[in-house]
């Protein structure tokens, strides 16, 4: 089987766009990809793509010209850009196609995320009880780990201070104002213990990867970061995930571990090995609970971590370099190829303001619900 490299990245801004809709994003961002892998749209074999909010993703074709080429829609809740990017590994790993396309855009509106229960295969009273409301399962879970795992609300500010310096630093972003970790703490609580800045904010945004097999990218004269693991899993027996009404008593693995285990394994790295890192932060207790679960540190680890800036830029291991989902906001569906175009730029040298030297092997997990976990190792 044949080794599948990223030879293309392109990415519309996040944010607030009033003049433009998703699909225009989208566009943009696979257009932006073709040009930086110097292809053609007639050129693509098959394209895989989702959006959540903003229309079926096939809807890019009869602006881009109808080739007959293969495109599926992929719908995956946040975690849709991740799974978009497996199923286009596994088309050219397989030796189906050499070449092709997988993105994903959203816009979505003000305010938040408001699933309907049915959707997910719930009844009804669960919404009207406000238990869909995410933001209240966000605070109640990292409630709990801090008081298992003494993380103190400091460290959670520190996590936001931290994406809001590195939105900055980066074009893509959307929040581009420092905030400090006193202004954070004593902002507007939303949900015990998470202040409103240490929420993302639904968003708008397009991503788009060119992959190719090894062998179509030297033919065409390109290059790009190898993908060295991919792996989707969804929540197990015990698994405490959003939508979940209860804690068992006997706990089961989450998705993220299984997925993260999954991609080591098939990468034949360790979680020493990675050099930067893009993990889901939902908000900032997500992003707290994630490095352990991602195998970055233990439980508990993060408080010095966090403390010591080993996560900040020029630390031992940089975390969300792009401000993550607290400074570029969650289109669903771009949320996940944005980390992975992040990396890209990082193991390519392209990430100026926010480099990462002798960045080789490059980290992305993207976290949905009800319970699934999206993981990308990369190697430059």
């Amino acid at each position: 089987m044949t080794d599948v490299h990223i030879v293309g990245a392109g990415i519309h801004p996040f944010g607030r766009h009033d003049d433009l809709t998703g699909l225009d994003q989208g566009v943009f961002a696979l257009r932006e990809a073709l040009a930086d892998a110097a292809i053609g749209w007639e050129d693509v074999q098959f394209a895989f793509g989702g959006s959540s909010a903003a229309g079926n993703a096939d809807a890019l074709l009869p602006r881009l010209g109808l080739t007959g080429v293969q495109f599926i829609n992929v719908a995956n809740g946040c975690a849709t850009g991740g799974s978009a990017l497996l199923a286009g590994y596994w088309a050219i790993k397989s030796g189906e196609f050499d070449l092709g396309i997988v993105v994903g855009f959203d816009k979505h509106p003000r305010g938040a995320f408001n699933p309907e229960p049915a959707a997910w295969g719930l009844p009804e009273w669960y919404g009207e009880t406000g238990l869909m409301l995410t933001t209240q399962f966000f605070g109640n879970k990292i409630a709990r780990y801090m008081g298992l795992h003494g993380i103190t609300p400091m460290t959670l500010a520190r996590v936001a201070e931290k994406a809001f310096e590195n939105g900055a630093r980066t074009p893509h972003s959307w929040r581009k104002q420092p905030v400090d970790a006193a202004t954070i703490l004593s902002a507007q609580m939303v949900s015990d213990p998470l202040t409103k800045f240490m929420f993302c904010s639904p968003a708008e945004g397009g991503a788009a990867l060119i992959l190719a097999s090894e062998r179509k990218m030297r033919a065409l004269g390109l290059a790009g970061p190898r993908i060295r693991g991919a792996a989707v899993r969804t929540r197990m027996e015990g698994s405490f995930e959003v939508f979940a009404p209860s804690l068992d008593i006997v706990r089961g693995p989450s998705p993220t571990q299984i997925a993260s285990k999954a991609a080591y394994e098939m990468a034949g790295v360790a979680p020493d090995d990675i050099d930067v890192a893009q993990i889901q932060d939902t908000e900032s207790g997500a992003e707290i609970m994630h490095m352990a679960e991602n195998g970055l540190c233990a439980d508990g680890a993060q408080e010095a971590m966090l403390r010591d800036g080993e996560t900040r830029l020029g630390g031992r291991l940089p975390i969300n370099t792009d401000g993550g989902c607290l400074a570029c906001g969650e289109p669903i569906g771009a949320s996940g190829l944005r980390q992975v175009y992040e990396n890209v730029q990082q193991l390519r040298g392209r990430a100026a303001g926010r480099q990462v030297e002798t960045a080789r092997i490059g980290y992305t997990q993207v976290y949905g619900a009800p319970g699934l976990s999206a993981v990308t190792i990369l190697e430059a």
